[in-house]
């Protein structure tokens, strides 16, 4: 409910509303009498839009706030008392970065904070009003391009410009200004205020291990990126959804001599189908690269050269980035075509058009775009000079350079025209060893100097480096996952890049941006003298938690997997449980269903999925059938993404034993069931338009349609709707969600198994069109759900234990943790562990630090074939740390809130196992075995607390001692 106690004001600074990428600092100077109440039990309440971090006398205390909807914005409390200076001068400082758009973590709100400081009697101190000082963040470049549609924006960071020692109190207040007081709690979009329902993440410092290599290199002499996205879809910065659009973006290519060039387009697909240079077409089959990279060979005139580049398609990510490389041509720079130039001074790109444009948004009908419109299809074609753009006046406007930005790092760090390689010298390795030596990067003339540090394993944090530089040195910073002896997978629809322009000295800078990545390319630019760099850490940030859950065993290839499935989920849980650390960070809702259950085996939190569960209905204005991620701008429904939410709030139910939360949750599952109960059709089965998705593998799951899986895991759905109904003692409604999954469970049977196959089929197609093929994955769910039954269930069992071969097989890790559902519902754990080692084996021999988010034997979701998987630490991927604990140790819980537990091990051919796994109530259940499968005999030992009651049960057939010891509850 909403706080009613607050005397703070909403503020901001001069300007836009909701300016795009803007970061402002605030800073508020105030004294604390020798008699103030403070010496301890102070509290400091703050929440800003889009992201914040605070200072208290210098000193930084946090970062936030946590991810939620702007009707619910969510606030910290800060203990402050330990850092104030009693009878002296204090200083409260606020880095505020508002991103000015949607992500798919951020709802476009606008610019603000909010900051209140009270003793411990409640009295105001001090509060955000007027009076407080504001300044744009001179040094920060807002036009740095966007990180990804998924994510805000890169960095870039002069330091020249801007005085680091600005949170401090002798900080110097020229330039800033007073706040502009917006109004008070409770004004839009800020309806209401929520305190944070977590605990503040984690700050752990960590080094990297080596210098991995050491270059010189050469790379384009001019780059940029348009947001093509927002430039050319006016209103698109207010969501996150896909678009469909024609259209063009013009420049003129600025040379001082002719000569021959390259052009380069390093995007990740989008943006781009034909171009002319000078009203050349240039024809595919003189494009090369390696997919999505994209490079051409041209001849450029001496003065300006007219590019035209056809940006039309369907886009998300929506960025256009452009470099150019010119040994002949002298300086290179992009400029307005000088037909452009009077009016438009400051714009050096331009759009045509849209000539149409959709948005089409996949659980709502759209209209197809119109690819035909005359102008359009002529326009390229018609474009030989710049005088020949006045026939289209009418279409042509300026892009706003907030869109370009000023130079794209990320294309100048995969793309190098010279890459020549270097013994990493002994001193250089300082740079990662935590002692008062520095590491000296080399100078090469003409040439820039990349240095490549591996961290040993993938983090997810926040990038710190303290360095000696001349005034102007460029260090342009990049971040990726993988890397395997000279091929690197380069992060294509991903910028986590950072340019940081040095000031005179030695300096120290941590970025406020999180990001995820294993290595990190240092490339030194403009540098007149060695920079040496006396320190780069990485402070990784996590939900706090104890590593409870161990497991260990006498096959050291499974204990290699549970430790990267265990890493994995670390980093992907932040302030909800997210996808990946590296290329969205979001809450994927049915991707937090298996998360959460492999954190229950490994560090037994609670809160973070109480609160993830809690954010999805918040999407019903989007849908009623809920959103697939949120809080996000992106209007987009999975059904099995919301099921997968509605089973995981009954298992949090049956983990935990809160009644009250299940009653909570039941009105949202209900409210959305009915729903979905609507889309039901006249032959009884769930017809649905939406992204009707399960995995990453070419099965049948048409967008339009009748999805076999997806009626499957509606019939699971729709139990457990009757199951939390039963609960909220409403006997109705369980008894109208039962009879609708009983109902719906005859119609699969009757219409989607086909006789002659002996198999479901995996949908109906919109016109009526059976599906040809068959996949492993409807079988597995038919087992899972229960939906098989008898015969049938007897023989799709028999397929999930010995997949057909014209079966289309499992795709991704996600699929495969319902695959080992199934199979320990049947008991064939030894199948469980071999496709375990299988696939995940072949993770480990790659150098896998992490879980992958695919296998790499299907092309869906990648950038190119080469790519063994796009994300390399995938939380959905975290499956056996969940299954090595629960199947192989055996221990599982038998009843709600986990009051009787069995041990039952399973040992499968390995001669001893260890492990602990935490309980919901506190404490851990530790065991370790040991089997002889000659003698068929097993020693087992169980501790445990001794509030729940344990079941022993050995393997059949085995014979052996038991030790249990129970652990006293304080």
């Amino acid at each position: 409910m909403m706080t009613i106690d607050w005397q703070a004001e909403w503020i901001w600074g001069e300007g836009e509303e909701s300016p795009r990428n803007e970061w402002r600092c605030f800073r508020k100077t105030f004294d604390v009498s020798a008699a103030a109440e403070l010496r301890s039990g102070a509290k400091l309440r703050i929440t800003a839009d889009s992201r914040y971090v605070l200072y208290v006398n210098g000193t930084r205390l946090g970062r936030g706030p946590v991810r939620s909807w702007p009707n619910e914005q969510s606030y910290d409390t800060y203990e402050v008392s330990h850092l104030l200076k009693v009878g002296e001068q204090n200083t409260i400082a606020v880095l505020v970065m508002h991103f000015g758009l949607s992500t798919f973590y951020y709802v476009r709100g606008r610019g603000g904070l909010l900051v209140e400081l009270n003793d411990a009697d409640g009295d105001v101190v001090v509060a955000t009003d007027s009076t407080w000082l504001t300044s744009r963040h001179l040094g920060q470049h807002p036009r740095a391009p966007r990180m990804s549609v998924q994510q805000a924006f890169s960095e870039y960071i002069d330091a020249t410009a801007w005085d680091s020692s600005w949170m401090e109190l002798a900080a110097n207040n020229t330039g800033w200004s007073n706040a502009i007081s917006l109004g008070s709690v409770g004004m839009s979009p800020w309806t209401t205020l929520k305190p944070r329902d977590i605990p503040m993440l984690t700050d752990e410092t960590v080094y990297p291990v080596r210098v991995e290599s050491l270059a010189k290199v050469r790379s384009f002499h001019a780059t940029t990126a348009i947001d093509v996205r927002n430039a050319l879809n006016d209103g698109s910065e207010d969501h996150a959804n896909r678009l469909e659009f024609t259209g063009f973006v013009v420049t003129a290519i600025r040379t001082n001599c002719a000569g021959a060039a390259t052009l380069g387009f390093l995007q990740g697909g989008e943006c781009f189908r034909e171009l002319s240079v000078n009203g050349e077409m240039v024809s595919q089959n003189r494009i090369y690269g390696t997919a999505p990279e994209r490079y051409m060979d041209v001849f450029l005139n001496e003065g300006d050269n007219l590019l035209i580049i056809d940006v039309s398609g369907s886009l998300h990510a929506g960025k256009l980035q452009l470099g150019i490389y010119g040994e002949e041509t002298g300086e290179l720079s992009f400029a307005a075509p000088s037909e452009l130039q009077a009016d438009h001074s400051a714009s050096t790109f331009f759009r045509i058009g849209p000539f149409d444009a959709i948005i089409p948004i996949d659980h709502q009908p759209v209209r197809a775009l119109d690819w035909n419109h005359p102008t359009y299809l002529e326009l390229l074609g018609a474009l030989k000079r710049p005088e020949d753009l006045k026939r289209y006046g009418n279409w042509i406007s300026p892009i706003n350079p907030k869109y370009v930005s000023e130079v794209d790092v990320f294309a100048l760090s995969v793309w190098r025209k010279e890459n020549v390689k270097f013994a990493v010298p002994a001193q250089l390795q300082n740079a990662i060893i935590p002692n008062t030596e520095a590491g000296i990067v080399p100078v090469f003339e003409g040439c820039d100097t990349e240095v490549l540090f591996d961290l040993g394993k993938e983090y997810s944090g926040y990038l710190s480096f303290e360095v000696e530089a001349e005034a102007g040195t460029i260090l342009d910073w990049y971040g990726f996952e993988y890397l395997s002896g000279q091929y690197r997978q380069d992060t294509f629809d991903l910028d986590h890049t950072l340019r940081y322009v040095c000031h005179e000295g030695r300096q120290v800078y941590e970025t406020p941006i999180r990001r995820g990545f294993r290595y990190l390319a240092l490339t030194v630019r403009g540098a007149k003298a060695p920079v040496r760099i006396y320190g780069v850490t990485f402070i990784q940030s996590n939900y706090p938690m104890a590593e409870i859950g161990r497991f260990e065993c006498s096959d050291t290839l499974l204990n290699d997997i549970w430790e990267i499935s265990r890493h994995t989920t670390k980093l992907c849980m932040e302030d909800t449980f997210v996808d990946c650390p590296a290329y969205e960070q979001t809450f994927w809702v049915g991707d937090s269903r298996n998360e959460a259950l492999v954190s229950n085996y490994l560090y037994g939190v609670q809160d973070i999925l109480k609160r993830c569960l809690r954010l999805v209905p918040g999407s019903k204005h989007q849908s009623p059938l809920y959103a697939n991620q949120v809080p996000s701008g992106w209007s987009s429904v999975i059904p099995n993404w919301t099921f997968f939410w509605a089973i995981a709030c009954a298992e949090y139910y049956e983990q935990t034993g809160d009644e009250a939360f299940a009653v909570e949750m039941y009105d949202a599952i209900r409210y959305t069931a009915e729903h979905y109960l609507l889309k039901i059709d006249e032959r009884g089965l769930f017809n649905v338009e939406g992204w009707n998705m399960l995995d990453w593998s070419p099965i049948d799951q048409p967008n339009d349609g009748i999805v076999t899986h997806q009626n499957m895991f509606l019939v699971r759905t729709l139990y457990v709707a009757a199951q939390m109904g039963r609960i909220a003692k409403d006997e109705g409604g369980a008894a109208k969600f039962e009879a609708a999954a009983n109902g719906l469970a005859r119609a699969i049977n009757e219409q989607l198994w086909d006789e002659d196959k002996k198999a479901y089929i995996d949908c109906i197609h919109a016109d009526g069109r059976r599906s040809d093929s068959l996949s492993i994955h409807s079988q597995v769910v038919a087992s899972l759900t229960g939906v098989a039954e008898g015969e049938r269930k007897q023989i799709i069992d028999a397929y999930l234990v010995q997949p057909p071969e014209h079966f289309v097989q499992i795709g991704s890790p996600f699929m495969s943790f319902f695959y080992y559902e199934a199979l320990a519902k049947l008991g064939e754990v030894r199948l469980i562990l071999d496709d375990i080692r299988h696939h995940y084996g072949m993770m480990i021999r790659h150098g896998a630090t992490t879980c992958w988010e695919q296998y790499p034997n299907f092309l869906e979701n990648r950038a190119n074939p080469d790519m063994l998987s796009r994300s390399h630490c995938h939380a959905w991927s975290s499956a056996p740390a969940y299954f090595l604990g629960r199947e192989l140790l055996g221990v599982r819980s038998l009843t709600t809130g986990w009051t009787e537990v069995e041990i039952a091990p399973a040992p499968c051919g390995l001669t001893w196992a260890k492990g602990s796994v935490p309980h919901p109530a506190g404490g851990r259940i530790d065991v370790s075995w040991t089997a002889d499968e000659s003698n068929r005999t097993m020693q087992l030992n169980v501790s445990y607390p001794e509030g729940m009651v344990a079941r022993f049960r050995l393997p059949e057939g085995y014979t052996g001692s038991i030790t249990e010891m129970k652990l006293g509850i304080i």
